[in-house]
């Protein structure tokens, strides 16, 4: 069965595969200069104009693969000579046009940039053009259309822009590193570092002198990936690799929905603080709106910081469907709980890179969440749990008025709808007392570091969250024995 959605992921996959394969054997340094020949042998055909170039630009996701530019603290970087087979962006005329004599498209151009040749067929200066849009607004054959690059597209907090050479940039101010780019760049050009020898380091050494357990950290939307194989057997694997044993983050999002709806009632409006893209959004774009962002650690590191309180030798390392998760677990409030974070595909690499087939393994289980812990992976979830949390709060006699407290979610289903709330509540004219921001489209089961994207994803994690041991969020949080 396909395991990834595109062949880009397919070959970025392959580059993590080896260089983990390398790293388990300790000859990755020696060898990882033939890694580019492995994957692309002889010289048969590729994307690219030759089997040279693409082994050069094996060559650089290699060393992405191990880290890539210590320099650079974003995690999403580009790969410049990758980054050439894309048209200039921006406004251009087409075949369609007729040359007509009404000539809209000049008269709305305020920066005289629309000229025409001896038959009336309109020209676009692009030193003049500032891609406002208002000539293709205008031309009643639709015949000006804007080529933006997919990766420019993709990226709606407007980060990517297109350096001298026109090859894709970042602009690390900007940046949320929420990997929309990743997954849309059609060259694979644009991709997230891997702290995968972070993890297989870490599992050595536990392995060779049991001084420390490292432990799992596997998010709900995991349901919803590795469909070729049953979700026990998945788990199954990550023990066979070396870990210690798993924890569901949604055991951290229940805790997080407890706290939340407290920290809601007490302040009356609240921004959700789960996801890290949405947070970093917040800071760069609506730094005076970040006293309303919730006080609570994310649910990875809520877990995360679970665990080290009563197991304080151990490695914990997240795995999810988020890149943005690499950013934030480096940050100073949750580095002392979180060791590395790694996404579905590096993990599906991991498994192959020991030869592990999961679907030859028993099943095994996951710790107990509530229903509600494990749909914070989908839109709308949060915003149930909060709900849920509120009701137990007030049943529990912990928040008397909590019972009373009606709850008006905004539920933004990714960073377009977050920015729309954050303006509204800039305004003070948001239509509701809680932010539910996520930046991936669908929520986490959106996430770049998937294997697959869909809407069956959505379906998968509510089934998942219907067959939790944990009827309420309360008896999940009461049972954490870790």
């Amino acid at each position: 069965m396909k395991k990834f959605d595109t062949k880009v992921q397919l070959l970025k996959y392959k580059v993590l595969r080896e260089v983990a394969r390398l790293a388990w054997n300790d000859t990755l340094l020696e060898s990882a200069i033939d890694i580019p020949k492995t994957i692309v042998s002889g010289k048969q055909p590729t994307m690219r104009c030759c089997v040279y170039k693409e082994r050069a630009i094996l060559s650089e996701r290699v060393k992405i693969a191990m880290g890539g530019d210590k320099s650079n603290p974003n995690v999403i970087e580009v790969i410049d000579i990758a980054c050439d087979e894309c048209p200039v962006g921006g406004y251009n005329v087409t075949e369609s046009c007729r040359g007509c004599l009404a000539h809209r498209c000049d008269d709305v151009c305020r920066r005289a940039a629309i000229s025409f040749d001896s038959d009336h067929v309109a020209h676009i200066d692009k030193s003049k053009c500032v891609d406002c849009g208002a000539c293709a607004r205008v031309c009643p054959f639709s015949a000006i259309v804007n080529n933006k690059r997919p990766c420019e597209n993709a990226c709606k907090v407007k980060a990517i822009y297109m350096n001298a050479d026109n090859a894709a940039a970042i602009d690390n101010a900007k940046c949320i590193s929420c990997g929309a780019c990743v997954y849309q760049c059609p060259f694979g050009a644009i991709t997230d570092k891997s702290f995968i020898l972070n993890v297989i380091d870490a599992i050595k050494k536990s392995r060779n002198n049991s001084l420390f357990k490292v432990y799992a950290v596997v998010a709900p939307s995991i349901s919803s990936q590795f469909s070729y194989a049953k979700l026990g057997q998945v788990i199954g694997g990550i023990k066979r690799l070396g870990f210690f044993t798993t924890v569901e983050a949604a055991l951290g999002a229940d805790m997080v929905a407890y706290k939340e709806a407290g920290e809601l009632v007490k302040k009356g409006l609240l921004a959700s603080s789960c996801c890290p893209s949405f947070v970093d959004y917040v800071k760069k774009q609506f730094p005076k709106l970040l006293g309303n962002v919730s006080e609570n650690l994310s649910p990875m590191a809520e877990i995360a910081r679970c665990i080290t309180e009563k197991t304080p030798d151990c490695k914990i390392i997240f795995i999810g469907p988020c890149t943005a998760k690499k950013m934030e677990f480096q940050d100073p409030s949750v580095r002392p709980y979180i060791d590395g974070v790694i996404t579905f595909e590096e993990l599906q690499a991991l498994f192959d890179s020991k030869d592990i087939d999961i679907t030859q393994l028993p099943d095994d289980v996951l710790d107990n969440a509530s229903y509600y812990g494990r749909i914070f992976a989908r839109s709308g979830g949060l915003s149930d749990a909060i709900r849920q949390g509120l009701k137990e709060r007030a049943d529990n006699g912990e928040d008397g008025e909590a019972g009373g407290f009606e709850l008006r979610p905004v539920v933004c289903d990714g960073i377009e709808a977050c920015r729309t709330a954050l303006l509204q509540l800039a305004k003070n004219v948001l239509p509701g007392n809680f932010i539910e921001g996520m930046a991936c489209g669908g929520g986490c089961i959106g996430g770049a570091g998937c294997l697959t994207h869909g809407e069956k994803n959505k379906s998968d994690v509510d089934r998942y969250g219907k067959e939790a041991y944990e009827k309420t969020i309360s008896s999940a949080i009461s049972v954490i024995s870790l």
